[in-house]
């Protein structure tokens, strides 16, 4: 599974109307010319099944942002990872620390997920954080630390995944940490990952999520044992989101 490319995904969020497909025609045909990373577009779930139609063949892949553990049921609101693949997702965000915080999942309820998406056929993004308390406290490398223990299912051992490390403290804030922090808790997630998956796991790439802007995009991607981007608010328009996949060639 080796990376020859930085990966970097687009977050939508709860954004995006019909009307927004626009941009993510915009960022297909401006990565058609411009090579030197994988994107993938996250958009909510009333959108992927048009933003697929829309973008296939177009050197952008479509994924969602949460799906349930099971295959189907008695679970209204909810969204199945076989359902996102039949909309046409190829990849899913699992863990996010907003799932995390507001919703309150589990490492053992994000790892439950990941098994269902790989059993769905969809490559899973495992994001792991500390809050600015953990951090404060000196508990970051910790805190990732167990998450990507916890988090990460046996049956990822032969799958194409990455983790993303969310500072919590640093999304949504302006707030960045600074290269080496970056690099440090990186670092620590992979060894992580390798502990708990082995050394087959050692070119999952990990991305890193917060903040993450057209102007600290370069010298982020640029860190040890950064392996793209996961972002947020900057993704939602063409105009943000192609500096920052320009960044990674």
């Amino acid at each position: 599974m080796k990376q020859s490319v930085k990966m970097i995904v687009g977050n939508w969020k709860m954004n995006g109307v019909s009307a927004s497909l626009e941009q993510a025609q915009a960022i297909r045909d401006a990565v058609a010319g411009s090579g030197g990373a994988r994107v993938v577009l996250c958009p909510p779930a009333t959108l992927v099944a048009r933003m697929a139609d829309l973008l296939d063949g177009g050197g952008v892949a479509v994924g969602g942002q949460d799906c349930h553990a099971k295959p189907s049921g008695a679970f209204t609101g909810s969204i199945s990872a076989e359902m996102l693949a039949d909309a046409g997702a190829t990849v899913v965000i699992l863990g996010h620390s907003e799932r995390r915080t507001a919703f309150g999942e589990t490492d053992a309820e994000v790892a439950a997920k990941v098994e269902a998406a790989i059993a769905a056929g969809l490559e899973p993004i495992i994001c792991v954080g500390e809050t600015l308390e953990q951090r404060q406290a000196g508990d970051a490398i910790a805190v990732v630390s167990d998450q990507v223990a916890g988090s990460l299912p046996d049956g990822l051992s032969e799958r194409v995944f990455a983790v993303a490390y969310e500072p919590v403290w640093a999304i949504g804030t302006g707030l960045t940490p600074t290269l080496e922090q970056i690099a440090e808790v990186h670092a620590a997630v992979r060894v992580a990952i390798v502990a708990r998956l082995g050394e087959g796991a050692r070119t999952a790439p990990i991305l890193y999520g917060g903040s993450v802007k057209p102007e600290n995009a370069r010298d982020i991607l640029a860190t040890a044992e950064v392996g793209g981007a996961l972002v947020g608010g900057a993704s939602l328009k063409a105009a943000d989101f192609m500096p920052i996949i320009q960044a990674a060639a």
